[in-house]
Order: structure tokens, then C-alpha cells, then sequence
């Protein structure tokens, strides 16, 4: 975890850090058990009494509301700040996307789509919900989805005690804040960025990691998203696509090229000043001139 990387940071030898040491050790609390604060809405009694009996199994999950319709669901997430919010779609009066978009001024909490409906999949995925389970909900397949929380949670609670320990670092000792400000501001931009990408191809919609993604290509307003063993078509544009992506590991190469610099495994010099890069899968792609000095910061 972070915390621990701060603790046994090369920063320890600063005189200001020792000094000082107190101040900022009020922020790195010794981590506890994480519990989830969940809110169940749906319309139907029976629907919320089956996800609480398969919630039970799950020690971390507190569940500190129960709602029957939209407008409820709205009172409460904005009174008790829950970390997730199980969500029917179909209710009376607001429906699951209006409870999502009622949000906006706040915080919103992670919202998990449970319906009896697959019609919605793209739209609650659109809405950036953590996940989409179809009634009734299967124990193995709800597990994996509190898998999903617990880490988009740490992920989010990781990037809050940065900033926190930052301002104490500021505050008491200014010489350690500076030495490790710029790695630890990189670790929380990267937070900002998509992990996961859906992609409705061919009637079905994929989950892509972006680990996985070598080379992206233009064709017009889609993106040819290629992994090593598969093609999806994105309806996108490059531009928007870019800003979801960490520019530290997808660089545009060529006009309608972006390509993961992370499975980049050689560079082929060519003629005219451009190049080649060879990825993993053996692909090549070829760098335009113009990105030349774009991937020389990157790939060595």
C-alpha cells in the first residue's frame, strides 16, 4: 500500500521528516478492516430481502438503507453517503438511471445495476456502473462483483490518504513533502484513468482491460481496438478516447494510431527518420515522423 511506502521511503534521513514525524504519522493510521455501506433500492420487497440474505455472506457489506422507489433512493444516498448502491432500473416514478443522474451534485457513491431486464446492459455501463447482475442474482457472480468494489474502493480511499498525508507532509515536514510529491502525484493521476473499457461489438458488449489493449486504430468516428487475440469496433473518437486513457502508457504514434508503450518490446529504425515498433504479439506499427520525439520519451 502506499502508506507502507511512505513509512520505509528514502525520505527517513531528512532532518525536517524526523523532527516532525509526529505530525504526519496522524494520517497513516494502521489500515483497518474496510467496510462497504451499502444501500439496496428496488420496488419489489421479495427482490431486496434475496440480495440481503446473500449479502450475509459477505462480513463487509453493511447495509444501512433499504429504499422501494427512486426519489427514497436519491434521500438516502445523499443523506448517508454509502460507498455503493444496489439499483434496480425498472421502478415506478424515477427509474435506476434517474437515480444516477440525481447525483450529480454530489459525491456519487458506486452503483451496481440489478435487474430482471439484459435490454440495459449498454446504458448502465454508459452510466458508469460498477457492474450490471440480472435477477436473481447468483452468489458466485454477485462475489465477483464485490471484488470489483472493494478495489475501485481502495483505489479511491488510496488517492484520498494521499492528499491527506500531502497537506500534513506540507505542513510539518516541507523538505520529505517535496522529495516525494511528484512520484506519489503520479500514483494518483493514474487513479483517474479507465481500467476497464465496454465495447458493444457484433449485438454483445466486452469488458476490455486495458492491460490488454496493444494498438488502437481510427476508422473514421470508430476506434479498432486490437488485443493480441481480438478486434472490437468502438464507436468514439480518438480524441475522447485519449483523454480516457493514461497518456503515460498510450501514445499516439501516428495520426490514427495510439499505441500501449507498455507492450512495445523493440524499436526498428527506418528510412526518413520514422520507425517501427515491434510489439508482443509481433504486430508492427509504424511511427510517423511528427511522434518520433513523443515515443523517444517513453520507449528505451
Amino acid at each position: 500500500m502506499i502508506e507502507g511506502e511512505r513509512q520505509t521511503g528514502g525520505w527517513k534521513s531528512e532532518t525536517a521528516a524526523d523532527r516532525n514525524s509526529a505530525g504526519a504519522a496522524d494520517v497513516l493510521e494502521t489500515t483497518k478492516a474496510m467496510t462497504i455501506r451499502t444501500i439496496l433500492v428496488d420496488d419489489e420487497p421479495l427482490a431486496i430481502q434475496g440480495l440481503e440474505l446473500r449479502l450475509q455472506a459477505h462480513d463487509d457489506v453493511e447495509i444501512i438503507a433499504k429504499c422501494q422507489n427512486g426519489r427514497e433512493a436519491i434521500s438516502a444516498i445523499k443523506t448517508h453517503k454509502p460507498d455503493l448502491v444496489f439499483l434496480d432500473i425498472q421502478m415506478p416514478g424515477f427509474d435506476g438511471f434517474s437515480v444516477v443522474q440525481g447525483m450529480m451534485e454530489v459525491e456519487p457513491p458506486l452503483f451496481v445495476f440489478v435487474t430482471a431486464y439484459s435490454d440495459h446492459a449498454l446504458r448502465a455501463f454508459e452510466a458508469q456502473a460498477v457492474d450490471y447482475l440480472m435477477k436473481p442474482v447468483e452468489e458466485a457472480r454477485l462475489g465477483d462483483t464485490l471484488d470489483r468494489v472493494r478495489q475501485r474502493i481502495a483505489e479511491r480511499k488510496g488517492a484520498e490518504e494521499t492528499e491527506k498525508l500531502k497537506e500534513a507532509l506540507a505542513e510539518h515536514a516541507p523538505e520529505a513533502a517535496a522529495e516525494i510529491g511528484a512520484g506519489d502525484g503520479d500514483h494518483v493521476n493514474a487513479n483517474r484513468f479507465e481500467k476497464l473499457i465496454n465495447i458493444k461489438d457484433r449485438g454483445q458488449i466486452f469488458r476490455v482491460d486495458v492491460d490488454t489493449i496493444e494498438l488502437i486504430e481510427a476508422a473514421g468516428d470508430y476506434m479498432v481496438i486490437k488485443t493480441a487475440d481480438n478486434s472490437l469496433v468502438l464507436r468514439e473518437t480518438m480524441k475522447d478516447l485519449e483523454k480516457r486513457l493514461d497518456p503515460r502508457r498510450f501514445q499516439r504514434v501516428h495520426r490514427s494510431t495510439i499505441v500501449n508503450l507498455d507492450l512495445v518490446k523493440q524499436v526498428k529504425p527506418h528510412t526518413n527518420g520514422e520507425c517501427f515498433l515491434i510489439l508482443d504479439s509481433g504486430a508492427q506499427v509504424k511511427v510517423s515522423r511528427s511522434y518520433r520525439d513523443v515515443v523517444a520519451r517513453f520507449v528505451h
